[in-house]
């Protein structure tokens, strides 16, 4: 009966995860798959997402440029000298979420600048123009950070001028904070996930040594190349686009759903016929 509510619970949670409906009668197929003895656990840790829907993300987009944008017009920087930027990653959410910032904060009536950071030409002529101002890249997570300060350092090289630069994301890892303030990068997220809240983490004591010893071994059986996710980040964040490559495996299933089909598989982990 437990198991019956905790899916009610998560198919309602859940109901907007875009990639793959997830339906009450997903979740209990999903739990379907563990030994009896790992259901328990399985449905346990579905209830440690963090769970960001359309309307949270959004959300947390628009308060934390609102809280921004205060802060750099008391420091003097006018709208004019504010520059949005896109940032094209691997399967990065930036562009859309730059527009859907864009269109719902009304930034372009405001005078604020947009730019693609592969846009070497506009960014340079942009900046020189400018002066000085702010640079603010916006996406919808960041992990370790290393894909962002990639994209991030190669757009710097054709800023010219004096910028601050910050990083406006609803949610975080704490990982990439330290990357990011070693370059000088202000994050302004709605959320920093700690190490310490994901159950299958090497630093977390969430659960009991033996059921966290046992959910990895299942991560291990499901992929056995990245079982905890990029970098074993062993990350609990699900955004309603799509899951970061950074959350165990167990919650992702196998590529094609077979063997083992996952509650939040990405769009490149579902069978070509369903995306």
């Amino acid at each position: 009966m437990l198991q019956v509510i905790s899916a009610l619970r998560a198919a309602f949670r859940f109901r907007d995860y875009k990639p793959q409906q997830v339906t009450f009668r997903r979740i209990r197929a999903w739990i379907k798959q563990f030994d009896k003895r790992d259901q328990k656990s399985a449905a346990q840790l579905l209830g440690k997402i963090l769970y960001f829907s359309e309307h949270e993300t959004l959300k947390s987009l628009v308060s934390r440029n609102d809280a921004l944008m205060r802060k750099l017009k008391n420091a003097g920087i006018p709208t004019k000298n504010m520059i949005y930027v896109q940032v094209h990653d691997a399967g990065s959410s930036s562009p859309l979420m730059l527009n859907i910032l864009r269109d719902t904060a009304g930034l372009e009536r405001l005078g604020c600048n947009f730019v693609d950071s592969r846009d070497s030409l506009k960014l340079n002529e942009l900046t020189n123009r400018l002066e000085e101002g702010a640079i603010i890249y916006v996406d919808d997570f960041v992990g370790t950070g290393n894909q962002f300060c990639g994209s991030r350092d190669f757009a710097m090289q054709s800023v010219v001028g004096n910028f601050a630069e910050f990083l406006l994301v609803p949610c975080i890892c704490e990982e990439a904070l330290y990357q990011l303030g070693a370059k000088g990068i202000e994050a302004v997220a709605g959320y920093v996930h700690s190490k310490a809240e994901r159950p299958l983490h090497e630093y977390s004591t969430l659960f009991d040594a033996e059921t966290k010893m046992r959910l990895r071994d299942l991560c291990q059986g499901i992929d056995r190349r990245a079982p905890l996710g990029y970098k074993d980040l062993a990350t609990m964040v699900v955004l309603y686009r799509n899951a970061p490559n950074t959350i165990p495996a167990i919650f992702r299933g196998s590529l094609n759903q077979t063997p083992f089909a996952g509650v939040f598989p990405r769009t490149t982990d579902l069978p070509k016929r369903n995306i």
